[in-house]
Formats: C-alpha cells, structure tokens, sequence
C-alpha cells in the first residue's frame, strides 16, 4: 500500500516527542505538509529539526501554543490555517490514588487531554467539511477501555475521547471527513522510556528486559508481551489519515497489543 497525502496540511497536537512527534514524521514521509506542536517554542524548533532530518525535503513547520486552555487552542488553530488532517494527540498522564486526586488535578486532565480536542475540532473541521475532504484522529488508549485503578482520572478522559470521536463521525457523515479514535496500549514513549530506563538500573537488566517485565507485571492480558513503539502507533495514525481509508469512520483502532481481551473493536 502507497499513502500518498501529498497537497494535503496536517496538524498534530504535543508533537515534541513520543507518538505525536512520529506521527508528524510518518505524515511528513507521506508527502503532507505539517505543522508540529508543543508548549514551548524551543521544543518545537528541536522536534522540527528532528522531523525535517527523518523527512528530508519535506515541508515541516512548528508552532508553539498551550493546549490547556482556550487561548491556547484559539492561537494555534488561527496559525495553522486551513488543514486537511488534524490529529489530536496531545495529553498527559500519571499514577495518583483517587482519593488524594484533588478537583484541579480532574480539571488540568479534562481541560489538556478532552477539551483541546474539542476545540481544534470545533474550529477545523467546519472547513474540512465544505472542502468535502479531511481526516481527525483522536489519540485514546487501552486505558479508555481498561481503566486504571491507580489513573482513573487518566482514564475517563481517553474514555471521553471515544464517545467525541464517534459523535463527530456521524456529524460529518457524507461530507468526505472521517473521524476515528486510535488506541494504543503501553507504548515506548518519552515517559515510558525513562521509567523503564530507571527500572533496568535498578534491577540490573536491559532496557528491553524491563519493557517486558513491565508488560507482564502491569498489564499481563498483554498478547504481544512488550511495550509497542511509537512508530507502531503512528503506522496506524498514519493509515487512518490516508485516502486508503476513506471507509472507516467513528472507529475505535486499537494498537494496543491484545490488551484489551476482547474479539470485537
């Protein structure tokens, strides 16, 4: 299979590093033109260097705008212009015991990982739709499915993502947009890595050792029995924005490993 996203812009959301950052590049090598995003400039200007050198020739800006609000959301969808393919990627996450999580923390989670979606799509899909072509992709998780006893709060925002994302499908049904949810399962990320680093130190084994023992210790329904890569979710973020997929909609893509224990999506 060919993806060709040439002439077309894409937008992602917390691009800096992890899966956002390659999805950018698997975009970028796909031909589209697209705009990375982060908090700070200084890690835009480093993750466009990044993507520019793993796509060279491609046509890769960034910019920096706080997704955590509204003025933040509001800045980086009037910068970017019109675009064709908006993934919305951007979020945190973090182990906190549900009594100690205090309203705030509830507010930071839904403001970031829910509503920055929200608004981005509010914003970009009206053109998408009178364009009658254009491509959302919301990023969830296993965890939307299997929520976390110790990131409940992490776990209804993926969960919400799921039920926005099959809304905004049938909105936009027959306008030639489609709308989809992927779900990733323990994933080498940023933040994994550096936790998997620190637990291969202390237990004395490899990086790759410990992504397995993590598996199997924290999510042993696992059926792969590793951590995936980041290039692995952005295969699927990738298809999902590609004319080859123009018959799936309102989906929920699970690259999840086989954690979910479940033979239907």
């Amino acid at each position: 299979m060919h993806i060709d996203l040439s002439g077309k812009t894409a937008l992602v959301t917390g691009s800096t590093a992890g899966i956002g950052l390659a999805s950018a590049i698997g975009l970028a090598k796909a031909g589209a033109r697209v705009i990375l995003n982060g908090r700070g400039s200084d890690r835009v200007e480093d993750a466009v260097r990044k993507a520019v050198s793993e796509a060279p020739g491609a046509d890769i800006s960034g910019v920096a705008a706080d997704l955590s609000g509204a003025d933040g959301a509001a800045r980086l969808a009037g910068a970017s212009g019109p675009v064709d393919i908006l993934v919305n990627n951007v979020g945190i996450f973090g182990p906190k015991p549900f009594f100690e999580i205090e309203d705030e923390t509830w507010e930071t989670f839904f403001q970031l990982n829910v509503m920055s979606g929200v608004r981005l799509s509010r914003a970009l899909m009206p053109g998408m739709m009178d364009r009658g072509w254009g491509r959302v992709v919301f990023l969830s998780s296993e965890s939307a499915l299997n929520i976390p006893a110790d990131m409940i709060h992490y776990g209804f925002t993926k969960t919400a993502l799921l039920s926005i994302s099959r809304g905004l499908a049938k909105l936009a049904s027959g306008t030639g947009v489609t709308v989809n949810a992927v779900l990733p399962g323990p994933t080498r990320s940023e933040g994994v890595e550096t936790m998997l680093e620190d637990m291969a130190r202390d237990d004395g084994i490899s990086v790759e050792e410990a992504g397995i023992a993590f598996v199997k210790s924290k999510r042993p329904s696992s059926i792969i029995q590793r951590p995936a890569e980041v290039e692995d979710i952005a295969n699927m973020v990738v298809y999902a924005c590609s004319m080859q997929a123009s018959a799936t909609s309102g989906a929920a893509l699970r690259v999840d490993g086989g954690v979910v224990d479940s033979i239907v999506p």
